[in-house]
């Protein structure tokens, strides 16, 4: 019995002391390995962390470069002048206006005023105006219809002298076609400055700005750019005959609008093919260029003293 309890003493301590070693070097092999992986993790995980970290401030950097390139965009503002033969929308066209025309008119509303076919060179137009003012003004509704308001009141103040100089007729029906004026170019005179080889009106001397009245009552039939005339009001006369007002700095009336002897129909000026203000004033037996008649002859037919 005691020789078979030292046979099995040894045996279950060198199996003990067996697996302590393993044990041991088990701890010992796993604790080198373990180190190493932890080191390789840091090491791997610290390159995107850096690169992680600068990509907002490159987008940062991208998105301040975009917003001041935006706000340069925004904040150009140029002021074109009207030339001869110009249009709204041949302006908006050379200018690379982005709306267009419409935009155009949009932007410059107060100084074209209700109808986009009257400019008349000299007029000052700016163009990129809203867009710099386009953010406040969405917030703010109260402020965008002030100038629809506004526009309607110039008309008013032109209607109170137009309804004063419809008194200002003689009794058959006729009147001068501006009061006070005197004539400064006559009828018919020739020179190498008009096609015709003459002048085909007379030329009234006023300053910009001086009313104009229909000379007997009529129809409209044509209020807008006249090419050389600039800007002009054609009257059917309810005689048949027709009146021609050139050079106009403001219309009054509108083609089809019927008027009365003595209505105001525009404003004197000097636009179109001119050296001065003055009204050109035609007498026509047709709407037509080159059908003119002798003006002054024919008002002094409906007893108009003229001169």
């Amino acid at each position: 019995m005691p020789a078979k309890g030292k046979h099995r003493r040894p045996k279950s301590q060198r199996f003990t002391r067996s697996i302590a070693v393993a044990g041991t070097g088990g701890a010992a092999l796993a604790l080198p390995l373990m180190g190493a992986t932890g080191a390789h993790a840091a090491t791997s995980q610290s390159v995107p962390e850096k690169a992680v970290q600068s990509l907002p401030v490159t987008q940062k950097s991208a998105e301040k470069t975009a917003a001041k390139k935006d706000a340069a965009k925004a904040s150009t503002v140029r002021t074109y002048s009207v030339r001869v033969g110009d249009c709204l929308s041949k302006i908006a066209d050379e200018q690379n206006v982005a709306g267009g025309w419409k935009k155009l008119y949009a932007d410059n509303r107060e100084a074209v005023g209700d109808d986009p076919s009257l400019i008349h060179p000299g007029l000052k137009l700016s163009i990129g105006k809203k867009a710099a003012a386009g953010a406040a003004k969405t917030g703010s509704p109260a402020k965008s219809s002030a100038p629809k308001h506004s526009s309607p009141k110039p008309e008013k103040a032109e209607a109170k002298p137009a309804a004063a100089t419809q008194s200002t007729g003689s009794s058959s029906g006729y009147t001068l076609p501006v009061t006070g004026a005197t004539i400064g170019t006559g009828y018919r005179v020739a020179g190498a400055m008009w096609s015709s080889g003459y002048h085909t009106g007379v030329d009234f001397v006023v300053p910009t700005g001086t009313p104009l009245k229909a000379v007997a009552a009529g129809t409209v039939v044509s209020a807008g750019w006249g090419g050389a005339y600039g800007n002009q009001v054609v009257i059917k006369l309810n005689d048949g005959y027709y009146a021609q007002y050139a050079h106009l700095s403001q219309l009054s009336v509108s083609a089809g609008q019927t008027v009365s002897e003595g209505q105001q129909i525009g404003l004197s000026g000097a636009t179109g093919n001119v050296t001065g203000p003055h009204l050109h004033f035609e007498i026509r037996t047709t709407p037509d260029y080159g059908s003119d008649v002798d003006p002054v002859a024919y008002l002094r037919s409906k007893g108009v003293a003229v001169g």
